[in-house]
């Protein structure tokens, strides 16, 4: 994105970095690769010798090694998360009018899937500590039209599931994971994307497992498995019936409905999953470093005042996709720190998740028109216009970087003091 004339260009390009045409050359930039790629060359340059090249061995092969690493029964590869969560939607039947309650500290998708099938998004509030969709605040919002609970292990912290499982077994509804940032998460031993009903995980660039884009549904239910199948393939089947001989009678495949929901072309191409198996491969490491990196920062950090370095509870596994530092906002103020960190002093770049999504133009006009307006959580509200930022946080980060990060946020506050 380097050399965009204009702001309203650059952000044509928000998916894929953060560079602006405004002169600073941080000598930490926030970046958008978030992984280490090394025989995945030569792993793409095989596919093209196979005569398949879209839903072939190398996808059939990733699901399957994708369910045994996180201890799914069931993995089904997808062309991105939010096409992952758009068919566990539909799968769990959610429609017109339904109430989905979710967190509004997430990235749009895991909104606009809800949307997309008419539904109604209610907004739980954030724990302050773990940034995460607050167990209490769920059970404050059910209600007789809710249909399913979508939770989003945010930065790499798995939700307090136990307690939401609890709710949704006495109301009788369904629970989706959005994994986007929990590749190697665990809870309590279990790892993310296996405790709800479905999980949906990505595998966009800057993600702890990157193929470019990409996406995986998990899930533990067999009654799941057909719908899935169904929706991710435009509907495809074969023709139950058949009694021909011929192979190509009455037709090479049937179309169906899974109650009254059609699916789109969702499938993964052999090359973006024979660089997911990869991986898949060094997830641990990949894991490992982020959280070595993430560690060193706070510890760099500790005794500054103002400053709240993340949350990481006992029995959880951090997998750091984020590194998302707070502020006391009675002590700093967030905005002048990261003008320091990147204006004054050039050394950092730092970028902001997530507006709360009730906060968009569009989805306030959704809401408004269905009766649903005026949503506010007032820590997701806090958190994101107050108190956080995240770091440049991804596995190929120096020692010499991540002091330059710890100096200069030490400098900033010292200043503001």
């Amino acid at each position: 994105m380097a050399g965009f004339e204009d702001y309203e260009q650059a952000l044509t390009g928000i998916t894929s970095g953060y560079a602006f045409a405004d002169g600073v050359t941080p000598k930490v930039p926030y970046s958008f690769m978030g992984t280490i790629y090394d025989d995945e060359r030569n792993l793409l340059l095989s596919v093209l010798d196979q005569e398949a090249l879209t839903m072939g061995p190398q996808v059939g092969a990733f699901e399957s090694e994708f369910a045994g690493w996180c201890g799914a029964k069931h993995a089904f590869a997808t062309t991105s998360c939010t096409t992952a969560m758009h068919v566990a939607t539909q799968a769990l039947g959610i429609g017109e009018g339904d109430e989905v309650i979710v967190t509004p500290n997430t990235f749009i998708a895991t909104t606009l899937v809800i949307l997309k099938e008419g539904a109604i998004p209610i907004y739980a509030d954030i724990d302050p500590r773990t940034f995460n969709i607050d167990p209490e605040n769920i059970a404050k919002k059910i209600t007789p039209k809710t249909k399913a609970i979508f939770v989003v292990h945010y930065a790499g912290l798995v939700c307090d599931m136990d307690p939401i499982m609890a709710l949704a077994g006495e109301h009788g509804i369904a629970v989706m994971e959005d994994c986007a940032h929990a590749h190697g998460a665990e809870y309590k031993g279990r790892k993310a994307g296996t405790i709800g009903d479905i999980g949906c995980f990505s595998f966009h660039s800057l993600k702890n497992m990157a193929m470019g884009e990409g996406g995986m549904i998990t899930t533990n239910r067999d009654d799941l498995v057909e719908p899935i199948g169904l929706l991710r393939n435009m509907n495809i089947t074969g023709w139950g019936d058949k009694d021909e001989d011929d192979y190509w009678l009455p037709s090479h495949f049937d179309v169906i409905d899974w109650n009254g929901k059609w699916g789109v072309n969702y499938r993964m191409t052999e090359f973006q999953a024979a660089v997911g198996r990869a991986q898949l491969r060094k997830i641990g490491e990949l894991v490992r470093l982020r959280r070595e990196h993430s560690h060193y920062l706070t510890d760099g950090l500790k005794g500054v005042e103002g400053y709240v370095t993340p949350y990481e509870p006992p029995d959880y596994h951090h997998a750091y996709h984020l590194y998302t530092l707070c502020v006391d906002p009675d002590i700093l103020n967030r905005d002048e720190v990261m003008r320091d960190i990147y204006y004054r002093q050039q050394c950092t770049q730092g970028i902001l998740h997530y507006q709360p999504s009730y906060d968009f133009t569009g989805i306030k006009k959704y809401l408004e028109e269905r009766g649903y307006g005026g949503q506010f959580c007032p820590n997701a509200d806090a958190f994101f216009y107050r108190r956080e930022f995240n770091l440049p946080m991804h596995p190929r980060l120096t020692r010499e970087q991540l002091d330059i990060m710890i100096e200069g946020l030490r400098a900033a506050a010292d200043r503001a003091a």
